[in-house]
């Protein structure tokens, strides 16, 4: 007997229940990976504290002493110098919640990874809270500002934070799980409340109609949403006990509506008090920076632009034609940008280019400031291309010093500590960034300028020099390669990673081609120009890869800019002030988008799979070695 194909809502039943079992199994299987501190004894209040160690904790929140000294003896033995305390009654939604971010098996050795907790206490070395600028000795945080703080913690402890359940922990009566407070918390933690909450409604909603078809799918997949709190967290071996765990089981459906209800709620408030504050009318800086924008502006974007010039910056070709021309669709800053391509060596380059004060304009507010934070954020989500850059020179070197140009926040050297533990790591920059770098131990020293000035300086020191989306921002990249010729030692490696501009998707997108980057990229060099100038500076290539360096973003980045285009946030310091009607547009473009987004996505799945099989992308790298002379 044969049996009917599934209806589309059964397929839709049957995806959300194998969806809701893949987390319920992946959530149990990481609970059983929380350590759990040893139980010791109660001891008198009066014990002395460890010396260099400091426990911050939550308003209201009362650890005893013995549950201190527990602490830090597990995070001596383990060799941490944060540590995240979980109580063990933590409430069943936040225990979830926590277990859908981290992976404690993985946690401590993600180096670039989000620094996550339950917002209770943190132990902390002196020495680490020294250099993250941190006042132990202030008002206790709440929850959310302790979430905050794990956060940057991690970014000066990234290979020694941890996190354990604390047995003799209580976080008292749990919270309401919405709410302005559960807003703040998710913002926090780097995390969109607004769109978390209209992710949970849109859920819940389509679990309602799967389940109201009376489908045994559906009611399958709606009754493991409704379990999992108990099936996840009810084990007689779980090291979490939830004090609400039978309350939070029977009412989920209805805790879950209420609670994203309220979170969309308070989104929506914090919203309204981010566009008063950007109006000028209680955020002094805020003002201050749009009056600086204005000043800025008031003389016009013409004198940002040097004169075009009539031949090639590579080869000296007049055989010029314009590539592409484009507005600034990264910030929406005023002016409009021509990329133009040399007809004998195929060298594309910004014609006319912006002039240093140019830069200083286009760059602000991008990777620092108002944009740090998001810049920040995309950074540290590139780990797997960082790895790959860095395993490059496995079969060619051992290096004991490495210069990283270009460095930014040294998010690369981070990384790359996992593939190179005993290579010295140093960054140079022209941005503060690389300070920053130095003080969280990302670099060991950090140097901030132009490479060319610090060439001299540096001369032979170094055993690899790398350049990773460097060389196409800068003026002159003839000269940067001379400078690196000149810092590296003999038989030291240059490592580049540049945009492709013979990319077959720079021709299927164009202008929304994301690594044109206009206004910042100012050459993109084909990769036969590149070795070529090599050559002529006494390097060797040594390896050449198209496909692994491809970056997964050609799609989602077309319809990013195209939204920007369409709708540029209303808020930003330089664009007129913000109304209701440039608001609305702006709100109604990006959830326009969303779906372009999820299929945005899609395609550059099947495009990386595709680059990374034919190796071609639209990214190259080459690692060259600098011949004995």
């Amino acid at each position: 007997m044969t049996h009917p194909p599934l209806s589309g809502v059964r397929w839709t039943s049957a995806v959300l229940l194998a969806a809701l079992g893949a987390g319920t199994v992946r959530a149990a299987l990481r609970l059983r990976d929380l350590p759990v501190l040893p139980v010791v004894p109660p001891t008198s209040a009066g014990v002395p504290r460890p010396a260099g160690w400091r426990l911050l904790t939550a308003r209201g929140v009362e650890p005893d002493p013995a549950t201190f000294l527990a602490a830090c003896a597990y995070a001596e033995g383990e060799g941490l110098r944060v540590l995240d305390l979980l109580p063990a009654d933590l409430a069943a939604e936040r225990a979830l919640g926590l277990l859908r971010l981290v992976d404690p098996a993985r946690y401590r050795w993600d180096r670039l990874g989000e620094g996550r907790g339950a917002g209770f206490a943190v132990l902390v070395t002196e020495e680490v809270l020294e250099r993250a600028a941190v006042d132990a000795g202030g008002p206790r945080p709440d929850p959310a500002e302790l979430l905050a703080l794990t956060r940057r913690l991690k970014e000066y402890a990234s290979d020694a934070t941890g996190l354990a359940v604390a047995p003799g922990l209580s976080c008292g009566r749990p919270g309401d799980p919405g709410g302005p407070a559960r807003a703040a918390e998710l913002r926090a933690q780097g995390l969109p409340p607004g769109a978390l909450a209209a992710a949970q409604l849109g859920g819940l909603a389509l679990l309602a109609g799967v389940a109201a078809r009376q489908g045994r799918w559906g009611a399958a997949a709606a009754g493991l949403y409704w379990l999992q709190p108990y099936l996840v967290l009810g084990g007689s071996g779980s090291p979490l006990r939830p004090a609400d765990l039978a309350r939070a089981t029977a009412a989920r459906p209805v805790r879950s509506l209420r609670a994203g209800l309220r979170t969309a709620g308070a989104a929506r408030a914090a919203r309204a008090a981010r566009a008063a504050r950007a109006a000028g009318r209680d955020d002094a800086a805020e003002a201050a920076r749009a009056a600086a924008y204005r000043e800025d502006l008031a003389a016009g974007t013409d004198r940002f632009l040097e004169a075009r010039r009539p031949d090639c910056p590579w080869c000296g070709s007049v055989r010029l034609s314009v590539r592409v021309r484009v507005p600034d669709l990264l910030q929406g800053k005023p002016g409009r940008f021509t990329l133009e391509r040399c007809g004998d060596c195929g060298h594309v380059f910004q014609n006319p280019r912006l002039t240093p004060e140019g830069l200083d304009f286009y760059y602000r507010d991008f990777y620092d400031g108002r944009g740090g934070e998001g810049a920040g954020t995309v950074f540290g989500r590139l780990g797997a291309a960082y790895r790959g850059r860095a395993e490059m020179l496995l079969p060619h070197a051992d290096p004991v010093s490495w210069l990283d140009v270009g460095t930014g926040h040294g998010h690369f050297c981070n990384a790359a500590r996992a593939v190179w533990p005993r290579t010295r790591f140093d960054g140079l920059d022209m941005g503060d960034g690389v300070r920053e770098a130095e003080r969280r131990g990302w670099v060991e020293t950090g140097y901030q300028g132009r490479f060319p000035e610090f060439a001299p300086k540096l001369a032979g020191q170094y055993e690899v020099v790398s350049m990773y989306h460097y060389l196409e921002h800068t003026r002159d990249p003839l000269a940067e390669l001379d400078a690196a010729a000149v810092v590296l030692a003999p038989g030291g490696f240059l490592a580049i990673e540049l945009p492709d501009p013979q990319s077959r998707m720079a021709r299927l997108l164009g202008p929304a081609w994301l690594p044109w980057f206009q206004p910042q990229h100012q050459h993109l060099a084909p990769a036969a120009n590149l070795r070529e100038a090599l050559a002529d500076r006494g390097f060797t290539v040594v390896a050449e890869e198209h496909g692994p360096a491809h970056q997964g973003n050609d799609f989602f980045g077309a319809v990013a800019l195209t939204a920007a285009r369409l709708a540029p946030d209303p808020d930003r310091p330089w664009g007129p002030p913000a109304t209701r009607r440039s608001r609305a547009l702006a709100g109604a473009v990006r959830l326009a988008a969303l779906p372009c987004f999820a299929a945005a996505a899609a395609l550059d799945t099947l495009r990386t799979a595709a680059a990374r099989r034919t190796d071609g992308g639209n990214a190259y790298r080459l690692l060259a070695r600098k011949d004995d002379r």
